[in-house]
């Protein structure tokens, strides 16, 4: 026992501090493919012109690692998963695959995205066509007007998130991953954490507990953030038999929803959760480079994949930064996996992954998960030194010593800079200067977004409605740029970010933001803080915690008493509240309203940050009502005087955006046309 673990210290060490060795003769590979279900062909039977018809191929693949493999050691926990007869480590995941019938007929490309918590998120990029099962879209509409299939790709889904549980229903990505051992065969306990925000009557944890004797572990509450929270006494509470889950006492007592609970126990048998970035390479690299698998069976894409993009919403996208930076680009040939990657609202962060007792489904955000590490040095894509280990690295540091670096199109919204901390990936982490690009890699904030597209006749949990802003044009257009940049070495457009060398970029109090003081609504410059959390000596070099939770007093922000911390900033605004720097959409640089990337909690949790939310605040229709409100914002009647003049300057944003590459035509006239349609249903220009 002791052999192995000192031995995963010294090599995670290692490839923490000096990136990873040449390898060893690889043996990492997908044993064996079970397909379970081929419809040929997909999509009802409808045909693209000049690529024809798709089919869809589903099943479970099954892989092996070698824990020998140089590149597979930085897995935490790698070494004391059960082994084999041949002394590897055993795993499988669910895979989706959407195929041109006749292959010759496609582009020879494969675009593959890791589902974001078992599910497909494709639907955006794709123009409408998706879901779990985008397969099985017949409306002939819908598949006209996709995005990916009339360009002839092929596309790949599968499982790597342990968090996306053990249901493969409805085509679900799942993932079995070995649980980890002591040398003799017992099982490893350690220190957990939960941070429930659920109703219900009953939690289920992610790992079970070692005991359910209640005088062993902890549970508290608070309503808001910044409350003390309340130990919540053993009499209060209990396990269920097999200590899967705890409740509430007396039974039936449901935990309240949105409220703060956190629960502190011991548990035990900790699934090796960081097999997923192999699981992600060895499948990508099996379809781009093998012809079969070990048992005869064919790779229904053998001979034809000549790039392979990845493209990802969020949590996944996280999934991505860690896969770069950990050197799992590198398949076991020693070939690049991935091309390019498309990343939409991943930001700065890592995921919760390769660390014991970790949980991949987990999001930090400004009131949320903060002790689920995610964001942890280093957050930029450029070589930058730790102010606070005084260690020097980059996402980009593995795989450029190996030659395997994807391009990547990172595009991010402003919730990202409140709630992930985003500044931190084009600053230095002293927060002192700006970064310059990595010769890999454009950035590009979407101005006063927030983390997708909201309702903006909902307010939800918060105290105004949601943004609307949609991003999904800019997405497909930047995708074609990073095809290009591939393919022909054409430049994309710039990156575009909010900097501190040019005021766009500052601290969160509205005196710097130069936020408006808007009738009715609350500013409070709260975000998310950066730091370097204690887990307990070596944490950072063996991923195994020993302090669990680690120390998190109230106030959160800014609190040095939580640790060292790495500064970050958010955009500025302009006098009508929406952000200066970045790529504003027409409807920012033409507004009708304010957006914002962050939104507060309405009551009872009122002024706690509303996660994910933006916030959409409508400008006064006329001068008298921005008086009478005393709204410091100009009407819409003052901006434009009639709709014919708002129309005008509308389209001429518009077709600026495409001019500079950023909106592709096909997307320009839908976006020109649904505005217009939906300002003229609202009725906000008097008729003279």
């Amino acid at each position: 026992m002791k052999r192995s673990i000192v031995r995963l210290s010294f090599i995670s060490l290692l490839v923490t501090a000096y990136g990873i060795c040449a390898a060893t003769t690889a043996h990492a590979y997908i044993k064996k493919i079970q397909i379970t279900t081929r419809q040929s062909p997909a999509f009802g039977g409808y045909s693209w012109p000049g690529v024809g018809q798709y089919e869809k191929i589903a099943g479970k693949a099954f892989g092996e690692l070698d824990p020998k493999d140089s590149r597979n050691q930085v897995l935490v926990d790698l070494q004391l998963a059960p082994r084999n007869a041949g002394g590897k480590v055993e795993y499988s995941f669910d895979f989706y695959l959407l195929k041109p019938v006749d292959l010759s007929k496609g582009n020879h490309k494969m675009l593959y995205e890791p589902p974001n918590r078992g599910r497909k998120t494709i639907v955006a990029l794709n123009r409408g066509v998706g879901g779990n099962d985008p397969g099985a879209v017949t409306d002939a509409s819908l598949l006209g007007d996709s995005f990916l299939l009339p360009q002839g790709y092929s596309l790949s889904f599968s499982g790597w998130d342990a968090s996306a549980g053990n249901s493969s229903a409805n085509f679900n990505t799942t993932i079995t991953l070995p649980v980890a051992r002591n040398a003799d065969g017992s099982p490893i306990t350690g220190p957990a954490y939960e941070y429930i925000v659920n109703g219900g009557t009953s939690y289920e944890l992610t790992y079970a507990a070692a005991t359910i004797d209640r005088s062993k572990a902890t549970l508290t509450h608070r309503v808001h953030l910044n409350d003390k929270p309340e130990i919540v006494p053993s009499s209060g509470w209990q396990y269920n038999a097999d200590g899967t889950a705890i409740g509430l006492l007396p039974a039936g007592t449901s935990f309240v929803a949105n409220d703060i609970y956190e629960f502190s126990y011991t548990a035990k048998d900790p699934t090796v959760n960081g097999v997923g970035f192999a699981a992600v390479r060895d499948w990508n690299a099996w379809l781009r480079y093998e012809t079969k698998d070990s048992a005869g069976t064919a790779n229904p894409l053998a001979g034809d994949i000549t790039r392979i993009y990845t493209e990802c919403s969020s949590q996944p996208c996280r999934f991505l930064n860690d896969f770069r930076y950990l050197g799992f680009n590198e398949a076991e040939n020693g070939k690049p996996v991935f091309d390019g990657i498309l990343q939409w609202i991943g930001a700065g962060d890592g995921i919760s992954m390769n660390y014991r007792w970790s949980d991949p489904g987990r999001t930090e955000r400004n009131r949320q998960d903060h002790l689920y590490l995610e964001g942890r040095f280093p957050f930029a894509n450029v070589m930058t030194k730790d102010p606070i280990t005084g260690r020097s690295d980059s996402r980009y540091a593995r795989c450029e010593k190996t030659h395997t670096c994807p391009y990547a199109m990172e595009i991010f919204s402003a919730n990202e800079y409140w709630v992930k901390a985003g500044s931190l990936m084009t600053t230095d982490p002293a927060g002192e200067k700006d970064l310059p690009d990595s010769p890999f890699t454009r950035i590009y904030f979407m101005s006063s977004m927030q983390h997708g597209t909201g309702n903006p006749a909902s307010k939800g949990n918060c105290q105004q409605f949601q943004n609307p802003l949609d991003q999904q044009g800019v997405q497909r257009a930047l995708f074609v740029a990073l095809d290009k940049w591939i393919t022909t070495g054409a430049l994309p457009p710039p990156s575009q970010f909010p900097k501190l060398s040019d005021g766009t970029l500052v601290k969160p109090d509205q005196a710097s933001t130069g936020f408006p003081r808007i009738p009715g609504m609350t500013y409070t410059g709260f975000k998310t803080t950066r730091y370097l959390f204690n887990y307990g000596p070596n944490f950072y070099k063996t991923g195994i915690p020993t302090i669990n939770p680690p120390l998190f007093a109230p106030p959160y922000q800014d609190n040095p008493a939580n640790g060292p911390i790495y500064p970050s900033f958010v955009p500025k605004t302009d006098a009508d509240g929406n952000d200066i720097a970045g790529i504003r959409l027409p409807e920012v640089q033409v507004p009708l309203a304010t957006y914002t990337g962050w939104a507060l909690r309405a009551a009872p949790h009122n002024d706690d940050g509303c996660e994910a939310a933006g916030q959409y605040i409508p400008f006064p229709k006329t001068k008298v009502d921005r008086i009478e409100s005393a709204d410091p914002r100009l009407s819409v009647e003052e901006r434009y005087g009639n709709f014919e003049t708002y129309a005008a300057r509308f389209e001429q944003a518009v077709n600026d955006l495409v001019r500079r590459g950023i909106l592709l035509p096909f997307d320009a006239e839908r976006m020109l046309k649904k505005n217009l349609e939906d300002v003229r249903k609202r009725n906000l220009f008097s008729k003279k």
